[in-house]
C-alpha cells in the first residue's frame, strides 16, 4: 500500500468536523448472525421510516483516531478497549454484540482504504474513526430490534484546540447527565442527546463545558458531557472519579498508567466530593477528541473556584501527561505492550 500518496487537503488548517471520505465498513446483523461485512462506497443509509433507531434511540457508538508517527506507520490507539467498550454497551441495550476481534479488523479495513486521508506526521491533525451501531428493522411496539447495522466511517480532523488548548471555565450544571441505575456507563447516543440541552444553556451562559455531578446525591463529581475529569492535587497526585455511572474512558485510563509508570506520579480513583475542588491544584478534561483540556475555573452558582494552574496555559503536571501520551501516540516515546495498533 502506498502511504506517501495523500489527498489535497490543507492539513494544518483543517477544522473537527465532517469530510467525507472513499469507504465506510458496513455489516448487517439478520436471523441472529451478523454476515460478512464489506467496505462500500456510499455514504447514505436508507432505513424503514419505523426503524428501531428513529423510535426508540437503540443506538451505540465508538471514537478513536488514527495517527502517522514519526517513523511514517499509521497506527490507531488501543483499538481492543474500544471494541470490549462497545460490546459492553451493546449488551446494555439489548442488542447483539460485534466481535472484538471482527472489530479491530474492520477499523484495519478503514484505514487502509483511507489511507490518503490519513493527516502527514506534524501536521497536528489525524483521522477520527466512527464505530457505530443502530437497530435497523421496523419497531413499533416498545421492544430490542431484530435487525442492526454496524459502521465505521472516517474522517480526517484538525486538533480539537486551534493555537494551543486554552483553560476552561466550566459551570457545576443543575441537569443530571444519568440516572443512578441507568446507561451513563456505557457510550449510547440517548446520553449525549440528554446532554444536549445542558451543553446549550451553559454556552448561553458563558460557559465552556458544565460539570456534572452524582445524580443521587448531588455532592460528587462525574464528568461533563464528553468527557471524564482527571485532577492534580496540590501535593501532586493525580486523582480522577470512580463512579458507575460515568463512562471509562479509555483517554483516562491510558493517562492514568502515563503518570504512574510514566512520571512516577501517585494516582488514586475515588470518589471526589464537590467541596475538594477548591483544593485542586490543575484540572482536566480527557477523551479522544482533544486528550486533555485544561480547566482554569469552575463555578458553582455563582462561587468561583480558580484553580492555582490559572486561565493562561495548562498546569505543569497536566502538560506533563498530555505531552507523554501524545508522544507515546505519535511514536515519539517508547508506548506500553499493545498500546500502539500498527495497521501499515
Amino acid at each position: 500500500m502506498d502511504l506517501t500518496t495523500k489527498k489535497d487537503i490543507d492539513w494544518a488548517n483543517l477544522g473537527f468536523g465532517y469530510v467525507q471520505t472513499d469507504k465506510r465498513y458496513v455489516s448487517n446483523f439478520k436471523n441472529g448472525a451478523w454476515d460478512e461485512g464489506a467496505l462500500i462506497s456510499d455514504a447514505n443509509i436508507v432505513m424503514n421510516e419505523c426503524a428501531g433507531v428513529l423510535q426508540y434511540a437503540q443506538t451505540v457508538f465508538e471514537g478513536l483516531k488514527a495517527y502517522t508517527t514519526q517513523d511514517g506507520h499509521i497506527v490507531t490507539f488501543r483499538p481492543d478497549l474500544n471494541a470490549e467498550r462497545l460490546a459492553q454497551s451493546a449488551k446494555r441495550l439489548e442488542m447483539p454484540v460485534f466481535d472484538e476481534k471482527r472489530f479491530v479488523d474492520a477499523v484495519e479495513q478503514v484505514v487502509r482504504a483511507n489511507a490518503a486521508y490519513v493527516p502527514p506526521y506534524g501536521s497536528g491533525a489525524t483521522l477520527y474513526l466512527r464505530p457505530y451501531m443502530f437497530g435497523i428493522n421496523p419497531v413499533i411496539g416498545v421492544k430490542p430490534a431484530e435487525e442492526y447495522q454496524f459502521r465505521i466511517f472516517c474522517t480526517p480532523v484538525g486538533p480539537y484546540f486551534k493555537g494551543g488548548a486554552k483553560p476552561l471555565t466550566i459551570k457545576i450544571s443543575d441537569f443530571d447527565r444519568a440516572a443512578p441505575n441507568g446507561t451513563g456507563n456505557i457510550k449510547a447516543g440517548l446520553n449525549y442527546a440528554m446532554s444536549l440541552h445542558a451543553i446549550v444553556t451553559a454556552h448561553n451562559e458563558g460557559f465552556d463545558e458544565n460539570m456534572y455531578l452524582d445524580p443521587k446525591t448531588r455532592t460528587k463529581v462525574e464528568e461533563t458531557g464528553g468527557a471524564n475529569f482527571l485532577f492534580v492535587t496540590k501535593d501532586g497526585k493525580v486523582v480522577t472519579p470512580k463512579s458507575n455511572s460515568i463512562l471509562p474512558s479509555i483517554t483516562r485510563r491510558s493517562l492514568l498508567v502515563v503518570a504512574k509508570d510514566y512520571l512516577g506520579l501517585e494516582v488514586e480513583e475515588r470518589e471526589i466530593y464537590k467541596e475538594e475542588l477548591a483544593d485542586m491544584a490543575e484540572c482536566g478534561l480527557c477523551g479522544t477528541a482533544a486528550v486533555i483540556s485544561p480547566v482554569g475555573k469552575i463555578v458553582d452558582h455563582g462561587n468561583e473556584i480558580c484553580l492555582p494552574s490559572g486561565m493562561t496555559e495548562m498546569g505543569p503536571v497536566t502538560k506533563k501527561l498530555y505531552d507523554t501520551l501524545t508522544g507515546i501516540q505519535m511514536g515519539r516515546i517508547e508506548a506500553p505492550e499493545g498500546w500502539i495498533h500498527v495497521i501499515a
